[in-house]
């Protein structure tokens, strides 16, 4: 079955070129839930036999993730909180809930959308709070193509590689999300440990001023 959808991606995508690539990701970023994995390996095996351009693949899956999760985005920041204000109390979702999770997106929002474009089972569904708590739009652009950027070249590059091979693709890439997930989390650590930092830092100004004051 899978090797029936690859062999269909894999025609579909070589009769619409890169256009194909761009409404399939849009797809698998927005609210059909499919599967990256078996859009842009397809494209970079087809690249890797000079029937396209790996840039090009490259460029046209970032382009398509852009393009779903913004309407993602636009979806929540249109009917999102409206929604919620209204309905939330049967969700257990309070104004003050939703107002803390404008405040973390203010705060955190590029480090949430970065790292929530590459996590499975989320990078469709990030856009969403994102929207819902009116991340800058400009910053959720810039991170959402900068975290699909990665996936996407991972992706594209292991079809160039390896090749047409569902499996052997699928037992990479499965190897490879875990790299992913560690270096996430070093990533979430990291910045973490640095926020305090800062905190610390900005805390022990005044007094640090009191004592040059004496």
């Amino acid at each position: 079955m899978l090797h029936q959808i690859v062999s269909w991606i894999v025609d579909t995508v070589g009769l619409w070129g890169y256009p194909g690539i761009i409404v399939l990701m849009f797809l698998e970023s927005s609210f059909f839930p499919f599967p990256s994995e078996v859009v842009v390996p397809p494209a970079g095996y087809l690249a890797a036999q000079g029937e396209m351009s790996l840039a090009l693949v490259i460029g046209s899956g970032i382009l398509g993730s852009l393009l779903g999760a913004s309407f993602n985005y636009w979806l929540a920041v249109r009917w999102g909180r409206p929604l919620f204000e209204r309905y939330g109390r049967y969700f257990l979702v309070s104004s003050k809930s939703l107002d803390r999770a404008e405040l973390f997106f203010a705060r955190h929002g590029h480090i949430s959308t970065f790292v929530g474009r590459l996590l499975p089972g989320i990078r469709q569904y990030i856009s969403l709070p994102a929207g819902l708590a009116r991340m800058n739009p400009l910053l959720f652009a810039a991170f959402t193509a900068l975290g699909s950027g990665v996936w996407v070249i991972i992706l594209a590059l292991t079809g160039y590689v390896i090749g047409n091979n569902p499996q052997l693709v699928g037992q990479y890439l499965h190897r490879i999300l875990w790299l992913v997930l560690f270096a996430c989390l070093l990533l979430v650590a990291g910045y973490i440990w640095l926020r305090r930092r800062q905190g610390r830092s900005q805390g022990s100004l005044p007094e640090a001023a009191d004592g040059n004051v004496d």
